[in-house]
């Protein structure tokens, strides 16, 4: 499951919406909730910071009808969505919601997101099946992410909001695009409909300044330095904050402190536009691209999504060379990985003298 906690100063503020019909349904929660009920739609300024339970602990991916949480998280809106029409969006579940919360954050101008209270599991289960992977817009890029949360926490700490509630939770990015880089058992989110090559049309639709990292991800031309040495080579981004940093084969190894530092766990290669997970010890960044054919498949870490798992009566038992080529990959960068260790450890030998220079 998902936990959300949101740095804020700000108190819920009541929505005007422009059609009479969004604001007739009864917000209340109970009869006795419905004196001091807050206002069923309403809005927040404040930073979110999304958490989830490292994997082996629990699933976020809800089995059909087995919903463990009645709270949602929809992780990006696009701008070009008035709050009227994400509520026109969800129109055929409105019934069933409770309390709507957008959060806004003043630093991104480009997105927002929107927090979600149904009536009960069941009703939350039904909301997240009717929208989670569908176009906002038909013809544009931009998909409904829908998580099942825990909990949401509001904070007028950024400390308090930028630590895991739990021992075994990591911070996972709150860009779309970041997001859906890493693998289903890392995000949550099962199928992409892009795999964000860069450079991507979708992701200018999405981040334009506001994410960091995807904005030195279309940069490829001009690395960046490292934030604390201003080394150039082989720099890596923290997925979460963005920070630049040296890899771990440079002499500051200042990435890697940065994830001591932050637990920040997620850094993307700039190179090789692939991402570490440093609490797992391995890449976790989702492989959509067949090095076969080219074509676009099924990520291998996908959930089956046919009733009872049974992968026989769905796509998902279709290989279509797909999972060799992805297994490919994966040993492909072992072996560089190995290749870089191995040249470091001989140029530092070299340098203090055990082996002589050719």
């Amino acid at each position: 499951m998902f936990f959300l906690r949101i740095h804020s100063v700000d108190t819920n503020h009541p929505v005007s919406l422009e059609d009479a019909e969004f604001t007739t349904i009864s917000a209340a929660k109970s009869p006795a909730a419905a004196a001091q009920s807050s206002p069923r739609f309403s809005e927040r300024r404040g930073i979110a910071h999304l958490f989830r339970r490292r994997r082996g602990t629990s699933s976020s991916l809800p089995s059909h009808g087995a919903a463990e949480s009645s709270l949602l998280f929809v992780v990006a809106v696009p701008n070009y969505l008035s709050f009227n029409d994400f509520i026109r969006f969800c129109e055929s579940r409105l019934d069933h919601v409770a309390e709507l919360v957008f959060i806004r954050n003043d630093a991104i101008e480009d997105r927002y997101s929107v927090v979600i209270r149904l009536m009960n599991e069941l009703k939350a289960d039904e909301f997240y099946g009717s929208f989670n992977g569908k176009k906002y817009s038909p013809g544009e890029a931009e998909v409904c992410h829908i998580l099942f949360l825990t909990s949401v926490d509001y904070t007028d700490s950024a400390q308090i909001a930028g630590t895991p509630p739990e021992e075994k939770c990591t911070e996972l990015p709150s860009c779309p695009v970041c997001l859906e880089r890493l693998d289903a058992d890392s995000s949550g989110i099962a199928t992409t409909l892009c795999d964000h090559s860069f450079p991507c049309p979708c992701i200018s639709k999405w981040t334009y300044l506001s994410c960091q990292v995807c904005r030195l991800c279309q940069q490829q031309d001009n690395n960046p330095a490292c934030s604390v040495c201003g080394i150039m080579e082989n720099p890596w981004v923290c997925v979460i904050c963005g920070f630049v940093g040296c890899g771990r084969y440079n002499e500051g190894k200042h990435a890697v402190r940065h994830y001591e530092d932050t637990k920040h766990c997620y850094s993307l290669d700039l190179n090789s536009q692939q991402i570490w997970d440093y609490v797992g010890d391995a890449y976790v960044h989702r492989l959509n691209q067949s090095k076969i054919d080219g074509k676009l498949g099924t990520d291998v870490n996908s959930h089956c999504r046919a009733l009872g798992g049974d992968c026989e009566s769905c796509e998902c038992s279709e290989d279509s060379g797909i999972s060799g080529a992805l297994y490919s990959s994966k040993v492909e960068t072992i072996v560089d990985e190995y290749n870089q260790l191995l040249a470091s450890q001989l140029e530092t030998q070299r340098q203090v003298g055990f082996l002589p220079c050719t």
